[in-house]
């Protein structure tokens, strides 16, 4: 697909493109995390009144366990494996129970897909149609305006979201639980968590198109075969994940350490370099690559399918 005939797309047609991506990517990856969940918590159940980090491959989001409630993830089961898990949790609990935590998520992650995606694609395009941008700067330019405008506008909905699901409110509510955020630092207090997740959000985003554009152009041909993007999405996603892990992994302690924060009103948490350290006094160097076979197990398969519907929902809109 030429940037000529990329410029013919409306803002409207790449958002409709992004959230069919980004439904299809949380339909299909959701079972797996469930799954994950579920093999984690047969070892060690998740504890009343702690957060813990969900993430369906796509988009991460803090969740609060409160007192008395009985959701799937604290019914831990004796699997012996990932398939063992799938056949057991759908023979025993419906198969509907793999897309566990669904909804949420669809709440948070397709506005976020669509407006990241769509950003980066019209800023590359305006970019490269001055002449005055290489492919390479316009897309980590791209990249970087897109990640960092999409995470600050999502920031402060993450904050209030998990708020308002640590102390049971109800939406005409959420504008009070706002209120008593701001009343502690103000308004920053809505972004407490913002640098950490910039911290590794946007390199990896540039990585991520970088490797992307670039393995895309390599193919030789104008349209990428869907296969052969299927391909260059998981690629650039594992390239993009392995480089950023250390930032994925305090990234990953604080917030859990801020969902905890912000139910129980209290806005103090360590700052990546603090908590960069404590990794590193614990576990040494090693402590910051935990975990690097189970997020290219998230990342790589989450970047394929959303790439590749992405792609494909563009040229239907081109097409028609």
């Amino acid at each position: 697909m030429t940037a000529k005939d990329e410029s013919d797309l409306t803002a409207g047609q790449r958002i409709l493109a992004s959230s069919s991506g980004a439904v299809i990517t949380s339909l299909i990856m959701t079972p797996f995390d469930v799954v994950k969940t579920r093999l984690q918590a047969q070892h060690k159940e998740f504890m009343r009144h702690k957060c813990y980090l969900y993430c369906n491959g796509l988009m991460e989001h803090v969740c609060y366990l409160r007192q008395g409630e009985k959701h799937w993830w604290s019914r831990p089961g004796r699997y012996k494996g990932t398939l063992d898990a799938f056949v057991k949790i759908s023979a025993q609990e419906g198969v509907a129970s793999l897309w566990s935590g669904l909804p949420p998520t669809l709440i948070m992650a397709v506005p976020a897909t669509a407006l990241y995606f769509t950003s980066y694609d019209v800023l590359k395009q305006k970019l490269m149609d001055t002449k005055y941008f290489s492919l390479t700067e316009a897309t980590l330019i791209s990249g970087a305006f897109a990640r960092t405008l999409t995470v600050t506008l999502i920031s402060p909905l993450e904050l209030i979201r998990t708020k308002v699901q640590a102390e049971n409110l109800q939406y005409t509510q959420v504008l009070r639980a706002v209120k008593d955020l701001m009343k502690v630092q103000g308004a920053r207090a809505l972004y407490i968590g913002l640098y950490s997740t910039l911290l590794r959000d946007v390199p990896f985003s540039c990585l991520y198109w970088s490797s992307y554009e670039r393995l895309k152009l390599a193919y030789g041909s104008e349209t990428p075969s869907l296969l052969y993007t299927i391909f260059a999405g998981a690629a650039s996603g594992s390239i993009a994940a392995v480089i950023t892990l250390p930032f994925d992994v305090i990234k990953t302690h604080r917030q859990i350490e801020l969902g905890e924060a912000i139910t129980n009103s209290r806005i103090h948490v360590k700052d990546p370099f603090a908590m960069f350290k404590e990794l590193h006094k614990m576990g040494g160097f090693s402590s910051l690559f935990t975990g690097l076979v189970p997020r290219l197990a998230k990342v790589a398969p989450a970047c394929a399918v959303m790439i590749s519907s992405y792609e494909y929902f563009k040229a239907y809109f081109l097409n028609k």
